[in-house]
């Protein structure tokens, strides 16, 4: 086991969830010294890389290796365990767990409201994923996909290499507007997804299993305040035939009894409320992280709520102060409407290449040449900030001295505030103090 030098820590931590949230948070509060336990509801832990991201862009032996090597420095992982049915929160504090961190994910799929949403051959896209990632589906006819972020995006590709004849995906955005990257569209349509944006669902037809979805032309997604709401023309509509209908229209957190008889609040009815530095719920053991408090976004955002988290629950169980020294991450953007830049680097990042498989779920994006590293290693990534932790540095000016690059520099912006010594000057102040110093050790020997 890695620990590091302020552990090892004998408090029990309990992880609910083995997403991107909770296992980054396992991995952090094992690297302090603490052993972890995980709850995973699923067979398998990883969460949505694992049941959320197809094979192609994310090989599932890439997340084993990845787990293992958190299994190898202390972190525990219980799977087939829900926390609310299996055991309870509280039956856990009996257990000695002093602290619990919550990072379920938003695992449960959005539908429209529409007629006919629920007919055989309707599903999320969450649970078309979660199906394709845990076993071979295979699909024939034609899949509809009502969507246009990525999860959408990766529905319809999985459909029509799943054996779909026809996928066609359709969204409210027009598609400058579209939330799936111009790189997932890309490669959508030349895995043979038809993409036509612009369109809301209206109903589903069939009366034993999904025939067609009719839809109605969207005139606009957001409103005067940029507040999402869609306005449709009913009178343009058109009809599509289907076998399949996938939804991909958001996702929504599924708590069942998770958090009952605690003091957790929520918001909008299913996410918890929590301190936005501390991630502490109203009930004081308990954290929460990830999707689950903010809703979906990228892996990266959850992995890096899991580092937060673990800190907070280090200086939790260790009774240490929970804001104090925290990163807040205060940031102000910078106006680009009111600079003058002379010159930058503004070359596009470097795209590897693709190689051809017979297996269409297996990774087919190769590694950058070396070529492309050496211009991708060349790019300027600086956004031209500079953010000084205050509760750390003392101005002492010696990074601006050991910065090989001279990329770092002090400015005293309240002259009045203090004495700043310029760093090249620093020995004028530094050795009149010293010989004077000296002397006083001297006299108090003799």
């Amino acid at each position: 086991m890695i620990a590091s030098n302020r552990g090892p820590w004998k408090e029990k931590v309990a992880i609910i969830g083995a997403g991107p949230a909770g296992l980054s948070c396992a991995y952090y509060l094992a690297t302090q010294g603490y052993s972890p336990t995980v709850f995973e509801k699923d067979e398998e832990p990883g969460g949505m890389l694992r049941y959320g991201i197809p094979s192609y862009k994310l090989e599932k032996d890439v997340i084993k290796a990845e787990i293992d090597i958190m299994r190898e420095i202390g972190v525990e992982i219980r799977t087939g365990v829900e926390v609310g049915k299996d055991i309870t929160i509280q039956q856990l504090r009996e257990e000695g767990y002093k602290a619990f961190y919550v990072a379920i994910g938003c695992q449960g799929g959005k539908l429209p409201g529409i007629t006919g949403e629920t007919l055989p051959g309707t599903t999320t896209a969450i649970d078309f994923l979660h199906k394709a990632n845990t076993g071979s589906v295979k699909l024939s006819g034609k899949v509809v996909v009502v969507g246009g972020g990525n999860v959408a995006i990766d529905a319809a590709r999985v459909a029509k290499r799943s054996g779909a004849e026809q996928v066609t995906m359709l969204s409210l955005e027009t598609e400058d507007i579209m939330p799936a990257s111009l790189e997932e569209r890309t490669e959508a349509r030349e895995d043979g997804v038809v993409i036509n944006p612009g369109w809301g669902p209206k109903e589903v037809l069939g009366t034993d299993k999904v025939q067609g979805i009719v839809f109605k032309k969207c005139t606009s997604v957001y409103d005067k305040d940029g507040r999402f709401a869609p306005a449709y023309d009913d009178s343009e509509l058109i009809t599509l035939d289907a076998d399949m209908v996938i939804f991909a229209i958001g996702q929504t957190v599924i708590l069942k009894d998770l958090l009952k008889d605690t003091k957790v609040e929520f918001f909008r009815g299913v996410y918890p409320v929590a301190d936005k530095l501390t991630y502490q719920t109203a009930e004081e053991d308990i954290f929460v992280g990830g999707d689950v408090y903010t809703g979906p976004k990228f892996a990266i955002d959850a992995i890096a709520a899991g580092k937060e988290g673990a800190e907070s629950i280090h200086r939790y169980v260790q009774h240490g102060h929970m804001t104090i020294g925290r990163n807040r991450r205060d940031f102000i953007e910078l106006d680009k409407e009111n600079i003058s830049v002379e010159s930058y680097d503004n070359s596009s990042r470097q795209v590897e290449g693709c190689a051809k498989r017979d297996d269409k779920f297996t990774e087919y994006h190769l590694t950058l040449t070396e070529e492309q590293v050496r211009k991708e290693t060349a790019r300027c990534l600086s956004c031209g900030a500079s953010v000084v932790d205050e509760n750390r540095c003392i101005g002492c000016g010696v990074c601006t001295t050991k910065c090989a690059f001279d990329a770092i520099h002090l400015y005293r912006e309240n002259a009045d505030a203090s004495n700043m010594v310029i760093s090249e000057d620093k020995f004028s102040a530094i050795l009149p103090y010293m010989v004077k110093r000296t002397g006083k050790i001297l006299f108090k020997k003799k």
